[in-house]
């Protein structure tokens, strides 16, 4: 597979019961397309969470993450159907390092922790993944992906106890279209959730579209130097193991669904 064609799934139309899209294959365009809107959706959310949290600018979480995704899909020559996100891993050593440094001596954390996240990458290509199956075993990355999840919770109700008729309306039209509709609209069950509660927000009045008609339509994202401290980075020394067994986690759900 060349790193920007799949082949197509079938007749790209549909998918039979206990199937799967493969990574090297993909199905119509405007169904393709559908998915990856509903992939946006879904992960638009935490993404831009994390930075508002830690005061990091969303623009440039925004861009930066486009930008490692694409360098992971071109290393990993497109085998691999992964989008590289926020991690919530990183809240606490960012808020410390900010307190004791400001913002630049957050990012060189960040930095470093990459740089860490890079090598124990380059040593698994060298001696294979089994110490760190060995290390993080199943049931601790399992454990890990799922409290990740879990602390959302509290995210999502404040969320739902800011808007609770738009929160039920959503949460309900995701429901029922996932559990009623079939074939291609059950798949995208999610962002169908989001046009609806989406759609009764601006008919309430809900939504301000000040930002957005102020907003310019193409602008470069505050780009901030960092500082690097060597008592910030070892505040953030833990989240390289977050963050493996993250991935690992991730991955290996992903390799379980698709073989």
């Amino acid at each position: 597979m060349s790193l920007l064609s799949w082949n197509l799934h079938g007749n790209g139309k549909s998918v039979k019961d206990g199937e799967v899209v493969k990574p090297d294959e993909r199905l119509a365009w405007p169904l393709t397309i559908g998915v990856g809107v509903q992939h946006i959706a879904a992960m638009f959310g935490a993404t831009f969470l994390v930075p508002i949290i830690t005061g990091f600018p969303p623009s440039t979480t925004l861009f930066f993450s486009g930008i490692g995704t694409l360098v992971f899909l071109i290393l990993t020559k497109n085998r691999v159907p992964s989008y590289l996100g926020s991690s919530f891993a990183f809240l606490a050593p960012i808020a410390a390092a900010k307190a004791s440094g400001g913002v630049a001596v957050a990012l060189g954390g960040v930095v470093a922790t990459g740089v860490l996240l890079a090598l124990v990458g380059v040593i698994v290509k060298a001696v294979g993944i089994g110490w760190v199956n060995w290390l993080l075993p199943p049931l601790v990355t399992g454990s890990i992906v799922m409290i990740i999840g879990l602390n959302l919770a509290g995210a999502a109700n404040n969320n739902f106890k800011a808007a609770p008729i738009t929160a039920i309306i959503t949460l309900a039209s995701v429901a029922l279209i996932g559990a009623l509709s079939k074939g291609f609209l059950s798949r995208i069950s999610i962002f169908g959730g989001i046009v609806v509660g989406y759609a009764y927000a601006a008919l309430q009045g809900d939504i301000n579209f000040d930002g957005v008609k102020a907003a310019k339509w193409f602008a470069l994202p505050t780009f901030t130097s960092p500082s690097f401290d060597m008592n910030a980075i070892l505040l953030f020394l833990p989240v390289v193991l977050v963050l493996i067994a993250e991935n690992v986690g991730h991955v290996k759900a992903v390799a379980a669904m698709t073989g």
